[in-house]
Order: structure tokens, then sequence, then C-alpha cells
């Protein structure tokens, strides 16, 4: 049986040579000369079949390549084709179900820590800001400023928020730049 399939793949044509292995090879003696040619004559008839076979293969699959050319089905399509139907059953396995909702639960989890990480930041500057040490830091930086720009001779801010200690220090910063070099001493120490 084995001999057989094998003899059933095979793409070449049966040769002349298999004939004739079969003419030298040795028949037990129980065959008569009737038998041997009557085996020869079904051995020509399979070989002739096979051949006929294989032709109607070659034809068949000659036909299948101009049908899928005509639909403009090519290797590329097949394979996105293939590619689609593995990934949606996949998809539909258990496993992946199972796997996605682990994630998609995780992921949840994860932006919900991620909120309460910045919240908790948040309220941790609001309580710093609001904290005696920052207030008295806060203080510090303004009456530092201020006695700075009395010092050099500008006009004093009573109080004031540190905010605005700031913005007026920038404003004057800004000022003093888009002046220009042709600004005197005495102009630049009014800023």
């Amino acid at each position: 049986m084995e001999a057989q399939a094998q003899g059933l793949l095979e793409t070449e044509p049966l040769q002349r040579r298999d004939g004739d292995a079969v003419d030298n090879a040795d028949f037990p003696s129980t065959l008569s000369e009737e038998d041997k040619e009557e085996l020869k004559a079904e051995l020509v008839q399979l070989e002739d079949e096979i051949t006929t076979l294989r032709q109607v293969l070659s034809a068949k699959e000659r036909h299948l390549v101009e049908i899928k050319q005509k639909l403009n089905m090519n290797l590329m399509n097949e394979l996105k084709q293939n590619f689609s139907r593995s990934w949606h059953d996949m998809q539909t396995t258990t496993a992946y179900k199972k796997t996605h909702e682990t994630l998609s639960h995780a992921g949840q989890k994860a932006t919900v820590a991620f909120n309460n990480v910045g919240t908790a930041i948040s309220k941790k500057f609001g309580d710093m800001r609001n904290s005696p040490t920052f207030k008295s830091f806060e203080e510090r930086v303004e009456t530092t400023v201020t006695s700075l720009k009395t010092k050099v001779g500008g006009s004093s801010h009573s109080g004031g928020s540190f905010e605005e200690v700031l913005n007026s220090t920038a404003h004057a910063s800004s000022q003093k730049a888009s002046a220009g070099p042709g600004q005197t001493k005495e102009e630049e120490l009014q800023c």
C-alpha cells in the first residue's frame, strides 16, 4: 500500500526503466505466463491512468490560478483572510476572553490608582502651601524683595502677596530689557 501511495505522489511520469524492472523481476514460480501478461497489461493501464490524472490535476490547478486572478485573489489577500480568520478564532477562545477580561480589569484598577495618586499629590501641595512653614517662607521672600526694591530706589509695595511681588519683579525686568542700551544709570535705578 505504501508503495502505491508513494507512486501517486511522484510528479514525474513513470519511466520505461520502471517497466524494465518489472520485466526483470523474479515472479514467484506460481505465476503463469498468462498471469504475467495480465499484470503487465494492468501495469501499463495504471501508468496511463496516473499520467491522465496528473494532466487533469495540472489543468485544474491552472484553472484555479486563473479564477483567483479574475477574482483578484493573490497570495497577500489569502494571507490576510487566513490571518483574519485565525484572529477571530483565537478571540473566541475562552483563554483569550479570560485574559482580555483580566487585563481590562487590571487597566481599570491602574487608572483608579493613578487618579488617586494625582489627587493625593495635589492635596499635599495644597496643604503644603497653606502650612505655616510655607507662609513664613513666602513672607520672608516678600520682605526681601520689598527691601531690595527700596534699596534700589523703586517704589515700595507695602504688603502684597508672593505672586504679586514676583509679577512686579518680572515686569520691572522686562521693562529694563526693553529700554535698551541707551538708558542711563539713573533711569536703571528707578525701574
